[in-house]
């Protein structure tokens, strides 16, 4: 072979291997996004949002966590929630404290802070620091005529809480493919995003898994879908039990 011919035969092979290479390019750019998922990436954002909240309603228990803005307040929250009880912790004002729900029946643990700040009266400050050294880091069972049992309960309750918060306003658009946690997601928005986005997941059932709030009312994650775990009445040395009504100064 002459050394012209080998020059052109490689020109040809070189040309060759760069054909195939933009062809392979052009396909990767066309390849289904929605290839290999549940499906729901295809339907249409009021169809996606139905879904997602049937498949959340669905199954018995989920890990919730982030934050929720509510009455002038910020709520951090982690919280494992299920038809038959919760349990988690709650952050408010500055004050933790956590959540025990078995049945109906809620329980709140606290350190001395929380009480002192959640009695919020003028006092005696001996009695009151009295009152809630007693208090620190019992399990206090909160009666149900209770307002603080309204005020609280309802981070507990998973349909409740879930119901509240999967809707999202305005009209609904989708707003492409993400991920969060690994997990491949199609998002839809309200409004342009102003009426909160949701983070559905495409494996698996299409359960939300990451939500924004309207208003920058927070933003919560969810996980853990289906993992049950165990809930049960603190033991009676570690509570108190105020009957109808929380102690106040």
């Amino acid at each position: 072979m002459t050394a012209t011919s080998l020059v052109r035969t490689r020109r040809v092979a070189l040309a060759g291997a760069l054909s195939v290479l933009a062809v392979a390019g052009l396909a990767g750019c066309s390849e289904d996004p929605d290839a290999g998922t549940n499906g729901v990436g295809k339907l249409p954002p009021e169809q996606i949002q139905s879904r997602t909240q049937q498949a959340a309603a669905s199954v018995a228990a989920v890990h919730l966590s982030g934050t929720v803005v509510a009455g002038g307040a910020t709520y951090k929250l982690d919280m494992r929630l299920k038809s038959g009880g919760s349990t988690g912790s709650v952050t408010a004002d500055g004050a933790s404290f956590q959540l025990l729900r078995v049945g109906e029946q809620l329980y709140l643990k606290a350190g001395a802070d929380f009480w002192t700040h959640e009695d919020g009266k003028d006092g005696d400050a001996a009695s009151d620091t009295a009152a809630a050294d007693k208090l620190e880091g019992k399990y206090v069972k909160v009666p149900q005529g209770d307002p603080a049992y309204q005020r609280f309960s309802g981070f507990t309750d998973k349909n409740t809480l879930l119901g509240s918060l999967l809707t999202l306003h305005g009209t609904l658009a989708t707003d492409g493919h993400h991920e969060q946690g690994g997990v491949r997601t199609i998002r839809i928005t309200g409004d342009d995003g102003s009426g909160g986005t949701l983070d559905v997941s495409l494996e698996g059932q299409p359960y939300p898994l990451r939500l924004v709030r309207a208003g920058g009312a927070g933003t919560l994650v969810f996980s853990d879908w289906g993992k049950d775990f165990a809930v049960q009445k603190p033991p009676k040395g570690e509570t108190v039990d105020y009957g109808k009504q929380l102690p106040t100064s």
